[in-house]
């Protein structure tokens, strides 16, 4: 590691950046007193005690004596708590995460009738509402591990619709009003992509899986702009106090984009995000077309594209080369067919756009890059650094391929934890071997990007970091970790949530470490996170977050 590695150059250019090593300017902030780290422009892990920030950015990190070169500067002191670069979750859903915390939240729910309850008392506490939204069922963790129906919401409430969002998105339920206005009965066909869940006569149960799902989603109300921007301004707030200062939103519609770009443009952006604009927007086309996005304080950035393959493991939506262990004759569902991802690849690469491709089950991953392959031999685009969202269970024949592609693999740790409950029952041991395969890839020289997945995780960066490095949940459990070879270090995960995320977003210039030039976007926390046992590492606290020097977020005693 090399503590203070660096430091005699760090001298240098701030003389030759100053003029003067003493140089007075009111816009120079010192941190000092600091356990500082962060990765340098190599990727090296350096540590620091002080930290130098002129006009938002980083002038210069070094030792206690740094800062007396600035006796004019306005001086904070950490009182020797530990400081890193602001963390980059690199893969989430703003919006979506806005409402969730604007909505009910059934996440952790023993039963699906105790589901039902806590629906039926938010609605009872909000008369005004003309839907009832929720997300955060997970028919895995109840008893039964069956989908919940209609007519355990109806028991409950039955006076307006409602509609409940699986925990990873990838499926909803809904009571029989809800099904009624939709239009949903035992003559409707799912739609390519989706299913209806049927009951033994035929029916609809109230699930609907993948693109079924718009069937409902079609008819909800679009939130308005004061909605969109209560939930980005819900979810900054909330990220902040996370230590995320920025993300990676993966899926961008076009009334967000147009009114992030505002939002953004007049300063009021509260975290930066790097949004991938999804493919199924009506004008997508249209928006490629006009170019890349970005304001002048790096707040929202957009130079990518987010196309899907695939379902979800949990719903037995994601795509299989073979079927399903625990469902005969089934391997998922296609939502997007090769035709569609071959001209959207076409269009985003002529564009100059990155390619975001979600793929979770083998199958899936395999077309997303059977697709990078083909654009590279018509169209190129290698340089724009495509990435697979998720790259959850790849054939072992087909990670080598994400090396020789030069495909990043965007993946989310907690997902390991989350679904080592279940994954084994959906596609057995052997396919195992190549599903959260993290070591594997890292062994192979890809970089692998981190995120949570927010809200179908939560957005708690620590949590990931902790699953990264024992894949074990919070009980430490199982024991020696879930397919443990699998595992990273702690520096490899810390790069994967800050340098290397930054890079999957064409941002390693300015985001993601604390060297010379970069946004100064830093937090301190409560404990020393390379100097804690492994078990503790999702018990970190934030006690402060920093955006371009300015502190935006301070933990309440």
């Amino acid at each position: 590691m090399g503590k203070f590695n660096g430091l005699v150059a760090c001298i240098l250019l701030i003389t030759a950046l100053t003029g003067c090593s003493k140089q007075s300017d009111s816009t120079t902030l010192v941190i000092k007193n600091i356990n500082g780290y962060t990765f340098d422009n190599d990727r090296q892990l350096q540590q620091f005690e002080t930290l130098v920030i002129e006009d938002g950015r980083v002038l210069a990190t070094g030792d206690d004596q740094l800062s007396l070169s600035y006796p004019n500067a306005e001086t904070v002191d950490g009182q020797g708590k530990t400081l890193i670069p602001g963390i980059t979750d690199a893969h989430g859903h703003v919006s979506t995460l806005g409402y969730t915390l604007l909505s009910v939240d059934i996440r952790g729910i023993e039963s699906a009738q105790k589901s039902a309850q806590i629906v039926a008392d938010y609605a009872a506490q909000k008369p005004s509402l003309t839907w009832i939204q929720g997300r955060g069922w997970n028919q895995v963790l109840w008893s039964d591990k069956q989908y919940p129906t209609a007519a355990i919401l109806d028991a409950e409430i039955s006076d307006r619709p409602v509609w409940l969002e699986r925990i990873d998105g990838h499926a909803g339920w809904a009571n029989s009003q809800t099904l009624a206005l939709a239009g949903i009965t035992k003559d409707t066909v799912s739609p390519p992509g989706g299913e209806i869940i049927r009951d033994e006569a035929g029916q609809p149960t109230g699930i609907l899986v993948d693109n079924a799902m718009n069937l409902v989603m079609s008819i909800i109300p679009t939130p308005n702009d004061e909605e969109i921007t209560l939930a980005l301004d819900t979810v900054g707030q909330h990220l902040l106090s996370l230590g995320i200062t920025s993300t990676h939103d993966a899926g961008v519609s076009s009334t967000e984009h147009k009114l992030y770009r505002q939002i953004a443009d007049k300063g009021d952006m509260k975290v930066r995000i790097y949004g991938m604009l999804s493919s199924t927007n009506a004008d997508i086309e249209q928006s490629l077309a006009a170019g890349k996005t970005v304001d002048g304080d790096d707040y929202y950035s957009v130079r990518s594209i987010k196309v899907y393959t695939d379902g979800a493991l949990g719903s037995r939506g994601a795509a299989m080369i073979e079927p399903y262990s625990d469902r005969a004759g089934h391997t998922g569902l296609l939502l997007t067919s090769r035709e569609q991802l071959r001209h959207l690849f076409n269009k985003a690469i002529t564009a100059d756009f990155q390619v975001a491709i979600h793929a979770i089950g083998d199958k899936g991953n395999r077309i997303g890059l059977d697709e990078v392959e083909h654009a590279y031999a018509t169209v190129g685009g290698r340089h724009l650094r495509h990435r697979i969202e998720h790259s959850q269970i790849v054939t072992l024949s087909d990670i080598p391929r994400f090396k020789a592609l030069d495909v990043i693999p965007s993946m989310q740790p907690t997902h390991a934890t989350s679904d080592m409950n279940m994954a084994a029952d959906r596609i057995g041991d052997e396919r195992l071997k190549g599903a959260y395969a993290w070591r594997t890839f890292l062994d192979q020289g890809s970089r692998v990007v981190s995120g949570s997945d927010y809200p179908i995780e939560l957005a708690n960066p620590f949590h990931g970091i902790h699953a990264g490095v024992t894949r074990q949940n919070h009980d430490n459990m199982p024991d020696g970790g879930w397919i443990s070879e699998e595992a990273m270090t702690l520096e490899e995960v810390m790069r994967s949530f800050t340098i290397d995320a930054a890079w999957a977003a064409h941002q390693e210039d300015i985001l993601g470490g604390l060297t010379p030039g970069k946004w100064a976007d830093f937090i301190l926390l409560d404990q020393d996170i390379f100097d804690v046992e492994q078990e503790a590492l999702w018990q970190t606290q934030v006690l402060e977050t920093w955006m371009a020097g300015k502190r935006v977020y301070q933990l309440t005693p």
